[in-house]
């Protein structure tokens, strides 16, 4: 006989791994190989088919919780790869039936009930065994299981639980225990197989069991053999039968009154049967009268909420469509007045929101071709027309009597003995009030911009050139500044001596430059930002730093109170072309105003366009931003203007200074040399900030003095030198102060004192010469004939013997102190400059004792031939 698959060891550790990996702790009690079949329910509650059988593993499993011990019953599957893996878990407390299959004459099939499963309709699995063997062991298994943990088995259905137990004590050995119980010791029936497990209670008690045989005991059974027993039982089931049937016939009438019941009860069960047909079909029909009266009601409620939402979107699509009474009046025939703008402002905000929510990319695609939303889009465009005209029209005209009010006021401009600076403040605060209403006009409008800057531009145009003009005009006739007595370069030396610096037209020059500069610069600025132009405005920090002068502090930077609104914004280039050219209109002819001034300064003091140079250039390097555009163009050409009058004056110097060489012969200084001492003097005192243009003229002026000085020099080839070293040395004593502060001068100076010592030093050695000329002459031979011959053989040349050399020297040296002094009266004849005469009478001694003894001289190698010829 096959081994039973309850001993198998292998099996049993395969269903605890399985258990263990799926996160429980049951331990194994019985493991079986069972095969799973689906019945199906028949008449009576009968099974009457099953479905193909599925290999399966029973196993009964205990946990201990506390000090209670729970029982399942554990469904296990074959995987894919052979391996057990957990199907279904069933708690044996919930087991109310065990049935064994009718339908299986083997026996083998059995069916475990469970009162807890969710459908009762559905037939419970069918557990098919190999043979009955394994069915008993596992059946008393789960029996004995239910009868110690929960006191009491389930009801058994197909099989005698007295021939269970008869066959337990039969196929089992038996291992009897005291197990202690509320009712004292009982003895408990252990499986020989199982009893290392769990100890089993038995079926029948003692007792029940010594009832069983004594009641059996009292019947006299002849059950010695089989076949007589057989026989009996054969006998008295005939007997049986018979008086069944006897009692059948006896009890006809009874059966023929059951009979006519059952049938009048077949009867009423047809004509019920009817009457449920008939209240079916009704119940139908009023199914579906209720389907399709829920069908249309859920159409009208869906019809309802749509007219709902529908009607929510017809007010928001409203609400963008209406316009309100008072915004249609403003933006149609309301007045500009001061106290109106607040309403006109509100009424421009709700025209450009709600022309912005009616555009394609705002609105919802469904909306874009409704005609109403395309009729009131035109009209909002109509209207929006209709106040950007009425609000052109008005600001065109409001610019300029704003400008003519002032215009007619004498006050605001500078009169006879009264200078007035101009003062915009209040222009600006009332320009302020529709400052926003511009903004919309821009965004409504774009192309009706430029009308109206121009208007603007236009009128403040006519009150800066009227105050420019008046302002210009009482600064030349309220300066006390008169002609200046500029040196010039032409005359005798004493004439022309310059005078103290009182007054210089180039105060009035720097009046209206600090008055003027910042007005425009903050009219830029105001221009840039009132009229919405999208380039970067000039700042507070950089409109005070566009005032270098302290006299002249800027009005501040403007800061539109009502344009807060507007950010940064980065330069657009067309929209910096058209500021630039509103600037241009805005303050075109002012410039001439300020040529006027600045020929006017140059007129009465040329030296004065050195300090407007000054302050003009520190102007324009103080102007950054590019609103100011106009402004630097102005202060460039009047910086080109200033600079090109300068280089006229210092051309007119250059040309009387080149008229000197045309004159006769010059004794002494050249006039011109100590009056551009005084010239320089005096434009040092006129720098006021950069001297790039002064040091300019200093360099062409000193270039051209020095250049006609040799020129004049070298009309008596007899005294240039004496003519270059007084010259210089007076270019030297003038000019000795302002070297030493001024680097170009400096530069010039250090010049003049090498040609002074050059001409000094040819002077005297023309004068040594004269003096000493034969041993010069002598000593000269003397070098020439060494770059010949050896020193020996000079003596034998003719003219050069001993004898010679001492007639020579004879001549040459006697009365030595008459010579020294006929060289003092020849330096003190040709000198006119008696100062220079004894540091030149030093300087030619040191010259003669060098040249006699042969130190650094043209006849070094005299004293040599002097010892050369004293040893021949």
């Amino acid at each position: 006989m096959a081994r039973s698959s309850a001993d198998d060891m292998e099996l049993k550790r395969g269903c605890e791994a399985a258990i263990s990996a799926k996160g429980d702790r049951d331990k194994p009690v019985m493991c079986m190989r069972v095969a799973k079949g689906r019945g199906v329910w028949g008449k009576a509650g009968k099974l009457a088919s099953r479905h193909m059988a599925k290999p399966r593993v029973l196993a009964v499993t205990t946990k201990a919780k506390g000090q209670r011990t729970k029982a399942f019953l554990r469904v296990l599957k074959y995987s894919n790869g052979g391996v057990l893996e957990p199907a279904k878990m069933y708690k044996i407390k919930h087991l109310h039936k065990v049935e064994v299959a009718q339908n299986d004459p083997s026996g083998c099939t059995f069916i475990l009930g469970f009162d807890n499963l969710r459908s009762q309709s559905v037939a419970p699995p069918q557990w098919t065994m190999r043979n009955k063997e394994d069915r008993n062991r596992l059946l008393m298994c789960i029996l004995n299981m239910c009868k110690e943990h929960l006191g009491s088995i389930p009801k058994v259905v197909g099989m005698d639980v007295v021939e269970m137990a008869i066959w337990a004590k039969e196929n089992t050995p038996v291992k009897v225990t005291q197990v202690s119980s509320k009712d004292g010791p009982v003895e408990s029936v252990v499986l020989e197989a199982e009893s290392h497990v769990i100890v089993e209670k038995d079926l029948v008690s003692q007792a029940e069991e010594e009832d069983i045989e004594a009641l059996l005991g009292n019947y006299v059974m002849a059950i010695g053999e089989a076949e007589a027993f057989s026989e009996r039982m054969k006998r008295e089931l005939v007997a049986l039968e018979s008086a069944n049937v006897y009692a059948l016939m006896e009890t006809e009438s009874v059966v023929e009154e059951v009979l006519q019941g059952l049938e009048i009860a077949s009867i009423c069960v047809e004509d019920m049967d009817e009457w449920l047909g008939i209240f079916n079909i009704k119940l139908r029909h009023m199914r579906e009268d209720i389907q399709s009266i829920e069908w249309r009601n859920n159409r009208l409620e869906l019809q309802s909420d749509s007219n709902v939402a529908l009607i929510d979107e017809l007010d928001k699509l409203l609400e963008l469509l209406q316009i309100p009474p008072e915004y249609e009046a403003s933006l149609t025939g309301g007045s500009f007045d001061e106290g109106n703008m607040v309403k006109n402002t509100e009424a421009c905000d709700w025209l450009t929101s709600a022309i912005k929510n009616l555009e394609a990319s705002n609105l919802d695609p469904v909306y874009i071709k409704l005609r109403a939303v395309r009729e009131k889009r035109a009209e909002f465009v109509l209207l929006k027309c209709t106040f950007v005209r009425r609000a052109s029209e008005f600001l065109r005209n409001y610019f300029p009597s704003l400008i003519d009010s002032m215009l007619n006021d004498k006050g605001n401009f500078s009169q006879r003995g009264h200078l007035q600076r101009p003062d915009h403040a209040d222009m600006r605060y009332k320009c302020r009030t529709y400052a926003r209403l511009l903004q919309h006009i821009k965004s409504l409008d774009k192309s009706c911009m430029m009308p109206l800057r121009k208007a603007y531009c236009h009128s403040l145009n006519l009150l800066i050139r009227r105050e420019s003009r008046e302002f210009s005009n009482e600064l030349r006739n309220s300066s006390k500044a008169s002609k200046s007595s500029t040196p010039l370069f032409e005359g005798p030396a004493g004439a022309n001596q310059p005078t103290s610096i009182t007054e210089s037209p180039g105060d009035a020059y720097s009046k209206m430059i600090t008055t003027f500069i910042p007005l425009l610069v903050d009219e830029s600025s105001f221009l840039a930002h009132f009229m919405c132009f999208e380039v970067s405005i000039l700042s507070h920090s950089d409109d005070s730093s566009s005032s270098p002068n302290t006299e002249g502090t800027s009005i501040s930077a403007v800061t539109l109170e009502a344009s807060s609104s507007i950010g940064k914004t980065s330069n657009n280039p067309a929209e910096l072309g058209a500021l630039n050219e509103c600037l241009q209109e805005l303050l075109d002819g002012i410039q001439e105003d300020f040529y006027a001034l600045v020929d006017w300064a140059f007129k009465l003091d040329p030296l004065s366009c050195i300090s407007m140079h000054g302050i003009t250039d520190r102007y324009l390097s103080g102007q950054k931003a590019e609103v100011t555009g106009y402004v630097n163009v102005l202060l460039d050409d009047l910086e080109t203007r200033i600079t090109i009058l300068f280089s006229r004056f210092v051309d007119d110097a250059c040309y009387q200074i080149e008229k000197y060489e045309r004159n006769v012969r010059q004794i002494g200084v050249v006039p011109y040399i100590p009056r551009f001492s005084q010239l320089a003097a005096r434009m040092e005192q006129y720098i006021n900030g950069s001297r790039d243009l002064v040091d300019q003229a200093y360099t062409k002026i000193v270039t051209i003095m020095f250049v006609i000085l040799e020129k004049i020099a070298q009309v008596e080839p007899k005294y240039v030198d004496i003519v270059l070293l007084e010259n210089y040395a007076a270019f030297q004593h003038s000019l000795y102060d302002l070297a030493n502060v001024v680097p170009t001068l400096a530069k010039y100076y250090h010049q003049a004192s090498e040609a002074y010592e050059q001409a000094c030093s040819r002077h005297i050695n023309l004068v040594i010469y004269i003096h000493f000329e034969k041993l010069f002459q002598f000593a000269r031979k003397i070098e020439e004939l060494m770059y010949n011959m050896s020193p020996e053989e000079i003596p034998f040349q003719v003219g050069m013997s001993k004898v010679d050399f001492r007639k020579m020297l004879k001549s040459s040296l006697t009365g030595l102190d008459k010579t020294i002094n006929a060289m003092y009266r020849k330096l003190q004849k040709n000198m006119t400059a008696e100062e220079l005469l004894p540091s030149l009478w030093e300087k030619c001694k040191v010259n003669m004792f060098i040249a006699l003894l042969g130190h650094n001289g043209p006849d070094s190698h005299l004293l040599q031939f002097i010892v050369l010829a004293d040893m021949i």
